[in-house]
């Protein structure tokens, strides 16, 4: 399989965050159990979780409370988030301590070369995208991340019948996302634009604040046809 372009431009800024004792701490006494360190080797997810269980992909955890939700609510099933920010992976492990979660793992490093170097093509069963960065100044757009070339590429990893599930709240960005999708050949819309939110992902805080000041949210899911 060819490589994807090598890219300059990434869709985050690594922030000095404040991290607590608590998320130092689970990084420091968990990462050995739960973190996979980036590498230019295809993941075998049946060595990593000790099961063939269907694996799927989140692309940008935060803080990790809906990474963790989703994981204790589906056992039969395989996770591994991607994360650049510390405090956003000490908290998952945290959560992953607290909840004695064994099918959720954590990558610490950038998405695309996740995608890129360690996972396979056909290999996921489905793919998180929960509130990227919209970067919603215009001479910013370049940093977005669900652009068409990234978009196949994630399209690409999806088993026949997985799907991707992206969710925004910037109206703007929806479109700009439904619009990749659609021209997407290897995805096919569940619906007509955008879907109802599926039970299977938890309002968040952070979505709950925006509901409450009037903001929309948008959820959008495809499968690989």
């Amino acid at each position: 399989m060819p490589e994807t372009p090598h890219r300059s431009i990434r869709s985050y800024v690594l922030r000095q965050g404040r991290i607590t004792p608590g998320q130092q701490h689970a990084i420091e006494t968990l990462s050995a159990s739960f973190c996979l360190p980036f590498n230019h080797a295809l993941l075998d997810f049946a060595a990593v979780f000790h099961n063939t269980a269907p694996t799927v992909l989140e692309i940008g955890s935060g803080m990790g409370e809906t990474t963790a939700h989703i994981a204790a609510a589906h056992p039969e099933q395989n996770f591994i988030a991607l994360e650049v920010h510390s405090p956003g992976v000490g908290s998952l492990l945290q959560k992953i301590e607290k909840a004695q979660l064994t099918n959720l793992r954590v990558i610490q490093h950038d998405a695309v070369e996740v995608i890129e170097h360690m996972i396979a093509p056909t290999s996921l069963a489905g793919i998180h995208v929960f509130f990227p960065d919209p970067w919603p100044k215009k001479k910013h757009h370049k940093r977005r991340l669900l652009q068409a070339s990234f978009v196949h590429e994630l399209a690409l990893r999806l088993s026949l019948g997985g799907y991707l599930h992206v969710a925004t709240d910037w109206a703007e960005y929806a479109e700009e996302v439904l619009a990749a999708l659609i021209a997407e050949p290897l995805l096919k819309n569940t619906v007509a634009r955008f879907a109802p939110r599926p039970a299977s992902r938890p309002q968040t805080k952070f979505e709950t604040r925006g509901l409450r000041l009037g903001h929309d949210v948008f959820d959008l899911v495809f499968v690989r046809a």
